[in-house]
């Protein structure tokens, strides 16, 4: 009988062994390129920050199209024009899905908000949304007024600095605060930064919030690509992320609840007091979730890019100093000394726009595209 169960036992360990050899080969066929990997941890010891630079080391050794393995993840890796259009064009829809991460499911109510979500309904409903007139061009000129008061208040702030005696101003949080009150102006008519704050203790919080999860999302978690390590080691960084995005869901209630108490909700420039419009001729399309996480999206991601793009921008001009006299001598010419330059006669400086778009070439806000995920084999 003993020697049965050691007979069973070979076999069934010769078996696995066999399936295991077989779907490694199987899996091997009409790959992409890929490095050498170690055990367990695949191609994660190649990877350095920063990590587009990392990418491209490895893509300009190995090819276009790179396949690596992230611990217990594939991961496929497009560089070249003509893969990028066969996958973002021709197969769109096949390349539409984004993988499922603890950012997303905590941090962006489920996996529910424009850029983390899924093919499908929701996401078709979603995009539908940036295509209503709340998000388009005449409304945006709507808002023209708040974006030239929040640059005056921007300037003043400076001014002030300056007339203090010190010779050094700190932009870099100068150019946060900037596009985050243009943006709270515009959705919900407060301002969180500097002067002419409602509620200083409601702006602290916010701003906290904010920081707490801009921190959260930024890291790579390296539990996504180890399960085992997840539940070991990594259950208190999940528990904080739930933690700040009830606080941070409960602050974005409220503005909401605070438009919606209103006597009587009209159209105006405020981004929520339109959407809750709409919430009375469709509430099942338009719930409050849904209002959040648009809320969310645009002061993440409309806040990062834009205030990072600033500060190269300035940063480059100041070590270009001839670069920047002809910005100058070119605003001089086409809009003069006696006004702030005005969003009407941005098509009039050519020259300003060519250095914004060389930044954005040299320091893009996000030089990797949100990872996708394939629904089907090619």
């Amino acid at each position: 009988m003993e020697d049965f169960y050691i007979f069973a036992l070979l076999t069934l360990f010769f078996s696995i062994l066999f399936k295991l050899f077989k779907h490694k080969q199987e899996s091997h066929k009409n790959l992409p390129p890929s490095p050498p990997s170690l055990p367990f941890i695949g191609h994660l010891h190649l990877l350095k920050e920063p990590l587009y630079q990392s990418l491209q080391a490895l893509s300009e050794k190995y090819g276009p199209i790179l396949l690596l393995r992230f611990g217990t993840r594939k991961v496929l890796v497009v560089t070249s024009p003509s893969a990028v259009e066969e996958c973002f064009t021709t197969n769109d829809i096949v390349f539409a899905n984004r993988p499922f991460t603890l950012t997303g499911r905590h941090l962006n109510y489920n996996n529910t908000t424009l850029g983390v979500a899924s093919y499908g309904d929701l996401w078709r409903n979603l995009r539908r949304i940036t295509t209503l007139p709340v998000f388009s061009n005449a409304r945006l000129a709507m808002t023209s007024g708040i974006r030239q008061k929040e640059v005056k208040l921007f300037l003043n702030q400076l001014m002030k600095g300056h007339s203090c005696g010190s010779s050094k101003v700190e932009l870099k949080s100068k150019f946060f605060e900037l596009p985050f009150n243009i943006l709270t102006m515009m959705i919900a008519g407060k301002r969180f930064y500097g002067e002419n704050v409602d509620d200083e203790k409601e702006a602290n919080q916010f701003r906290y919030l904010i920081r707490e999860h801009v921190e959260l999302a930024k890291p790579v978690n390296v539990g996504e690509f180890f399960p085992i390590l997840h539940w070991l080691t990594y259950r208190k960084i999940e528990r904080k992320m739930v933690g700040v995005m009830k606080k941070m869901d409960e602050f974005f209630q409220n503005l909401v609840d605070e438009r919606r108490q209103k006597s009587s909700l009209t159209e105006s420039y405020n981004m929520i007091d339109n959407l809750l419009l709409s919430q009375e001729k469709e509430p099942d399309f338009y719930t409050d979730e849904m209002i959040k996480g648009i809320i969310l999206v645009l002061l993440i991601a409309g806040t990062e890019s834009s205030s990072s793009t600033m500060e190269w921008t300035m940063s480059l001009l100041l070590n270009h100093p001839d670069v920047m006299k002809k910005v100058k001598a070119e605003i001089d010419i086409h809009v003069g000394q006696d006004h702030l330059l005005e969003e009407q006669e941005l098509g009039k400086l050519n020259y300003l726009q060519n250095v914004i778009n060389e930044t954005l070439r040299l320091y893009p806000p996000g030089p990797l595209l949100l990872p996708h995920e394939a629904s089907d084999d090619l």
